[in-house]
C-alpha cells in the first residue's frame, strides 16, 4: 500500500490489509486532522479494508466530529460499506 496527501486530500493505492497499512494511514490522518476538519480519502484501487482502520474512520467521524468522504476505485469496496451501512456515514462515493 502506498500513501500520499496533499492538502487535505489522502490518497491510497494499493490493498489495505496488514497491521502496518493501518498505522500508515492512522498516522497520516493523524497529522491532517490537526489542520482539517474535512478531509477526503480517495482508496484508488483496494478490493478490501481491514477492520482496524474502519474502525479509526469511524472514531474519527463520531468521537473527533471529522467531516470524512470517502471515494473508492473498486465496486466490490463499495459493496462492503453498503453491506456494512457505512456508505452514509462515510459520505463513499464510487469513483
Amino acid at each position: 500500500m502506498d500513501i500520499s496527501t496533499s492538502s487535505n486530500i489522502v490518497n491510497i493505492t494499493g490493498s489495505i490489509k496488514s497491521v502496518s497499512d493501518y498505522q500508515s494511514v492512522k498516522t497520516t490522518m493523524d497529522k491532517l486532522k490537526s489542520n482539517n476538519s474535512n478531509i477526503i480519502v480517495n482508496i484508488k484501487d483496494s478490493i478490501s479494508i481491514t477492520s482496524s482502520v474502519i474502525g479509526y474512520f469511524n472514531k474519527l467521524v463520531l468521537k473527533d466530529k471529522i467531516n470524512l468522504q470517502i471515494n473508492m476505485g473498486n465496486d466490490q469496496l463499495m459493496e462492503l460499506f453498503s453491506d456494512l451501512h457505512l456508505v452514509d456515514l462515510f459520505k463513499a462515493k464510487k469513483i
